[in-house]
């Protein structure tokens, strides 16, 4: 079993640098003996995807005082992609050995996983070749986030016995209910979240009109079949609504090979037109 003091870890999130989530997270992870390095947005960030700050200053700040006396932490005032980012390159003295986003408070599940900053600062580490974790406890209203902080530790020490391939990422979802109660830990594929957007329409003190996004989820959805896994392997979307810590690998590369082997074997660019 590899010493945890020699294992550095970047945590970052999209819920703030003061969020209950990430503090469970990192101090848990210090007291286990990990090397931990916090580097979050300096306020809420949630749904900004891979947004990176391109016409305005970055600044970070060291956080003092509210994490485990052994973490160094940093405040940043861009995106979750920024602040990896900016950990990678400036802040951290060495390039760490697994970044970890989260734990984020509310659900990355299905098709959330494209909107959701806590999934895109992890996967901002496999891009840059470091082994990564997106973590998420599907509520908004629980508090529960020590299962999901204890499953962190056993999960880290899994991957360095057992190592993910290239550019894979973990997107890993907690149920919020006491630790006795989770089911166990499942692997599931990507499944599908759908919205009813309502746009609300209020008007500010001047009388000029603005808009409120309020997408009500649609839970009684059919879950897609998948090109490449058999349908009795679950989704992560009915996976949580068992009580098990979902476990999902991602990538980066969206190419869709059914769609390309069409393409291909119809030969569909010799009859395309010309592009001049």
């Amino acid at each position: 079993m590899t010493n945890p003091s020699t294992i550095n870890i970047l945590i970052s999130n999209d819920d703030g640098i003061f969020a209950l989530g990430v503090r469970t997270l990192a101090n848990t992870l210090a007291q286990a003996g990990y090397q931990v390095t916090v580097v979050c947005p300096d306020r809420e960030r949630s749904a900004t995807g891979h947004g990176l700050t391109l016409h305005r200053p970055i600044r970070a700040n060291i956080v003092e005082d509210f994490f485990h006396g052994k973490i160094t932490a940093w405040s940043c005032s861009g995106t979750p992609s920024d602040c990896v980012k900016l950990a990678l390159s400036t802040l951290m003295e060495s390039r760490p050995d697994f970044i970890i986003s989260g734990i984020n408070h509310g659900s990355n599940l299905g098709t959330d996983v494209l909107y959701s900053g806590t999934v895109s600062a992890a996967m901002e580490g496999i891009i840059e070749g470091i082994p990564s974790i997106a973590m998420s406890l599907a509520s908004f209203s629980s508090r529960q986030f020590q299962p999901g902080a204890d499953f962190a530790c056993r999960l880290v020490q899994q991957l360095q016995d057992y190592p993910l391939p290239d550019s894979t990422l973990l997107n890993v979802n907690i149920p919020p209910v006491a630790a006795d109660a989770i089911a166990g830990v499942m692997l599931t594929r990507q499944g599908l979240r759908r919205y009813i957007e309502n746009f609300e329409k209020r008007f500010d003190p001047r009388g000029k009109s603005y808009y409120w996004l309020a997408g009500e989820l649609v839970t009684d959805i059919e879950q897609p079949e998948h090109i490449h896994l058999p349908s009795h392997i679950l989704t992560d979307v009915q996976g949580i609504q068992q009580n098990y810590i979902t476990l999902t690998p991602l990538q980066y590369n969206l190419t869709d090979v059914v769609s390309f082997e069409y393409l291909q074997k119809n030969k569909w660019l010799d009859n395309s037109p010309d592009i001049k």
